[in-house]
């Protein structure tokens, strides 16, 4: 065979392969397995961060924040800028453009209806939106026309990019939403278990807290993907096995979220089916310190809500002892090694936002007992454990189950233990506590605990949405169903005026400045948050799969319709 025939076979072999790569569904079958369980696909109705991104392979925003936080559009024909004509000069409305002939799985057509039917949706006065934050400062949402819609905010909204931006905010159905409003919200088990969607899959078949069956959306916008057939969502189980069944057993194609020490992560990739991945975004590993009583002897009306305060965290002095007596250092070397670095800032990256915080990085036993005996905590009884007024210093402190949180639990009920501190642990099923039930006592939103330890982050480079969580009035309630992102129930009239003065805030670098002091409000200066580890995102895929671009800004499986078998 001459060189001139090997290089046309060779060519022609090339193109075939590309053609068969280019069919939907030509790799057959993908299996993911996040180890905290999807609990409902619809993230409206639970802040858990497996609830948004398993729901993200479905349903999906107008926009997305690509690997490097750049925002790219989706459903949008593009992003709304001043310079476009999108976004108003006085910044106080942006109109978004869909791409036409976008249809729904279901074979219908995807209008502006729905996008203003989706903001009406988590909006409604009698709901319980787990986003309301994405819609802080909205007044209206309009639909020009077919394939066009305004958002207009009640004052200049310099970064306008909340609602409809990101896999926290995406478009749901009209139709089958439509009876859907308001309390009724979490009635409709089958729209919130198998939404109908614009996204590369579409679910066949769900089991709440263990197993989701997807098939190729036939109706998916380009013809040549996804190039996977089927999908199992496997969830449940631990980050161990997890991270096993990728990279040592090669059972699964992927795996989220591998919260497990570094040595242990290092040893399963000697495996040889798999390979961790990882890369630093804003995922802070948090104590949320509850300003409200979460005793069982309440009300189920006032339990956990604002009308009763905490008997002692609501005492400054003690939240900041309870800080003061953590080795932040210990946990990241035991917990996370190089994918992780102790910080006591909620909101770490990017550099613009992240404050020069870093007071709490040295632990200090002696001084956080000086600050509690300071504070008239004292043990009166000699039993170890500090009282004041017949009030002993006992926490219930609860987290998700997971080998690297039991070690920072038990850690630090030694530490808390050394200052007089009653510690009893707590660990829930993680997708029970992430889940967004309502009638559950163990979500992380209901908060029937003291104290609670989670991580989580979010959307793109800016944090404006992060940080107007905690409004007052955004806390979860029984008249909210318990959805909600204000978790710890703080409150304070004047951190509500730097989430408005951030609103309308253009220059980036006084942007940075809003942001670094509303940070410091929730920790250096209140302690209601205390952040212990800013945390690298680590998952783990396949030797085999290609295409994964781990995202840090927005969903995991952001771009999961570009993924692919390599032959």
């Amino acid at each position: 065979m001459t060189m001139k025939k090997m290089a046309l076979g060779s060519a022609l072999v090339l193109s075939m392969a590309s053609m068969a790569a280019a069919e939907r569904g030509s790799d057959g079958q993908l299996n993911i397995i996040y180890w905290q369980a999807p609990s409902i696909l619809n993230p409206y109705l639970s802040g858990g961060t497996k609830d948004v991104e398993s729901s993200s392979m479905v349903i999906e925003p107008l926009g997305r924040y690509d690997q490097d936080g750049a925002l790219v559009p989706y459903l949008a024909k593009e992003i709304p800028t001043v310079a476009n004509g999108g976004v108003s000069e006085d910044l106080t409305s942006i109109t978004w453009t869909l791409k036409e002939g976008l249809l729904w799985s279901d074979g219908t057509t995807v209008t502006s209806a729905d996008v203003k039917f989706t903001a009406d949706y988590c909006m409604h006065p009698e709901g319980g939106c787990a986003q309301a934050s994405f819609f802080d400062g909205v007044t209206s949402v309009e639909a020009i026309d077919d394939l066009t819609v305004k958002v207009t905010f009640n004052q200049p909204k310099p970064n306008p990019y909340g609602p409809f931006m990101g896999g926290q905010s995406p478009i749901i159905q009209a139709a089958q939403f439509a009876d859907c409003l308001g309390a009724k919200a979490p009635e409709c088990t089958e729209a919130n278990f198998g939404p109908i969607g614009t996204g590369p899959f579409r679910v066949t078949d769900f089991r709440p807290n263990d197993v989701i069956q997807f098939e190729a959306n036939p109706n998916y916008r380009d013809p040549a993907k996804p190039a996977f057939a089927t999908v199992t969502f496997k969830g449940g189980g631990d980050a161990t096995a997890a991270g096993r069944a990728v990279m040592e057993t090669g059972e699964f194609d992927y795996a989220w979220n591998m919260q497990l020490a570094p040595d242990v992560l290092a040893k399963m990739a000697e495996g040889g089916k798999g390979k961790p991945i990882a890369a630093f975004g804003s995922l802070v590993e948090r104590l949320e310190m509850n300003l409200t009583d979460p005793s069982p002897e309440l009300d189920a009306e006032t339990r956990s809500t604002r009308a009763a305060p905490h008997p002692f965290l609501s005492d400054e002095k003690v939240r900041r002892a309870l800080s003061m007596a953590i080795d932040r250092n210990l946990l990241v070397e035991i917990g996370y090694g190089t994918a992780g670095r102790p910080t006591c800032n909620l909101v770490p990256a990017p550099k613009v936002f992240a404050s020069d915080n870093t007071g709490c990085l040295t632990q200090d036993i002696a001084g956080a007992n000086a600050l509690l005996d300071e504070a008239g905590w004292v043990d009166s009884d000699g039993d170890g454990v500090r009282d004041k007024d017949g009030k002993k210093l006992a926490i219930l402190y609860q987290t998700s189950t997971n080998a690297v949180r039991q070690d920072f639990q038990a850690l630090i009920k030694q530490w808390w233990s050394e200052i007089g501190v009653e510690t009893e642990l707590r660990n829930l099923d993680a997708s029970v506590f992430f889940g967004g039930d309502p009638g559950s006592p163990d979500t992380f939103q209901k908060f029937y605990a003291d104290v609670e330890m989670y991580a989580n982050n979010f959307n793109g480079t800016d944090p404006q949405q992060y940080l107007a969580a905690y409004r007052c009035g955004n806390e979860p309630k029984p008249e909210s169903q318990w959805q909600g992102e204000n978790i710890n129930r703080f409150c304070d009239p004047e951190y509500d005026k730097l989430i408005d003065e951030l609103a309308r805030t253009g220059d980036i670098e006084k942007r940075g400045e809003i942001g670094k002091k509303m940070n410091d409000m929730l920790t250096k200066d209140s302690m209601t948050i205390i952040p212990l580890v800013d945390r690298g995102r680590v998952s783990a895929h396949a030797l085999s799969l290609g295409g994964v671009v781990l995202n840090t800004w927005d969903s995991e499986l952001w771009n999961i319709a570009d993924w692919h078998r390599i032959k």
